[in-house]
């Protein structure tokens, strides 16, 4: 009797191999570019203001919510010798935590402040209860994927800095980000959160590119194909500040640059202008995408949504990119 049961507990497991995940069980994962909240809108937030009220509704839509943070999140250290240095206030982080489940913090602005304020970003966010990859205590937690279970789906995230400063990169035993340049290492942790963290989908988010060009390098394109080779499901990227294409390719995603989210000091149409980016995924993989079109206020450095004008979106039955007003995506 207890053999007979064995065996169809185990034709269950073949027949049903996610058990408690229904076919049409639908995980979203929403994407922004760079959140900058330091200088005026860190100031305004102080103040009581709130930069994402505008797409509020929409976070509430996403399963999970990630950005790139764009600044340190502290008040000790010493600005480091570049043009542009950012470092948030900790009170901050609430306001972060309201909307967002993870951060990003591979790029060439966490480490701002010196290695006590990169620290010190880690405690504010870990105290917050908000969720970051792509940086770490040392290598090995700076490469370590950011795993999400949700409806059965488990979804790693792995980011990755490839602008300068170096400075910033993680070593054996220095706090810091995950470096892309050695493709090697890229590859090898996609395939180790495969298999060894049981991933069923991984999406790395890169900070990379030329400022202000509207087109990725050939570099950005040859890695990021790299990457779906790999097994990554979805490559994103920023750094740009402004939007960058997107491409279908064998079955995943590259969004080269979701452009700026929450910035300050621009006035122009192409650095004001982002994308909220939308994956629907199923127990297939990607079921389907859409952008919704962010449009910063350069009087505030805050994003409004744009519904009514049409950016890319796709799906598994279509492939090729298509344009949707946001809500309304193509048909699966």
């Amino acid at each position: 009797m207890q053999i007979f049961r064995i065996i169809c507990f185990l034709i269950f497991l073949l027949i049903f191999p996610r058990a408690g995940f229904a076919h049409d069980q639908i995980v979203r994962v929403n994407f922004v570019g760079d959140v900058m909240i330091a200088m005026l809108p860190g100031d305004l937030i102080i103040k009581g203001r709130d930069p994402f009220t505008g797409f509020a509704d929409i976070f509430k839509s996403g399963d999970i919510n990630i950005g790139n943070l764009e600044t340190s999140v502290a008040s000790g250290g010493k600005p480091l010798s570049k043009p542009y240095v950012f470092r948030a206030t900790p009170a901050a982080v609430p306001v972060l935590k309201k909307y967002f489940h993870a951060m990003s913090l591979a790029n060439n602005h966490t480490g701002d402040y010196g290695q006590s304020a990169l620290q010190e970003t880690f405690q504010n966010l870990k105290k917050g209860g908000l969720n970051y990859f792509g940086a770490g205590y040392n290598l090995s937690e700076a490469h370590t994927p950011l795993i999400f279970e949700r409806k059965g789906l488990r979804i790693a995230l792995l980011g990755y800095n490839e602008f300068f400063p170096r400075q910033f990169e993680a070593g054996a035993s220095r706090p810091g980000v995950a470096w892309s340049s050695e493709d090697e290492q890229v590859i090898a942790d996609i395939k180790r959160t495969l298999k060894q963290y049981g991933a069923d989908i991984v999406i790395t988010y890169m900070h990379w590119g030329w400022e202000d060009e509207p087109l990725p390098s050939e570099r950005q394109r040859t890695l990021a194909r790299k990457m779906i080779d790999a097994g990554a499901t979805v490559v994103i990227g920023s750094h740009p500040h402004i939007l960058q294409t997107v491409e279908s390719y064998k079955g995943g995603l590259i969004a080269y640059s979701l452009g700026n989210f929450v910035f300050d000091e621009y006035d122009d149409d192409a650095g004001c202008t982002g994308w909220l980016l939308r994956l629907n995924f199923d127990r297939k993989g990607l079921l389907s995408w859409d952008t919704i079109v962010s449009y910063i206020d350069p009087k505030t450095g805050f994003p409004n949504p744009r519904l009514n004008v049409k950016s890319p979106c796709g799906n598994r039955q279509h492939p090729e990119i298509g344009f949707c007003v946001a809500g309304k995506p193509l048909k699966e």
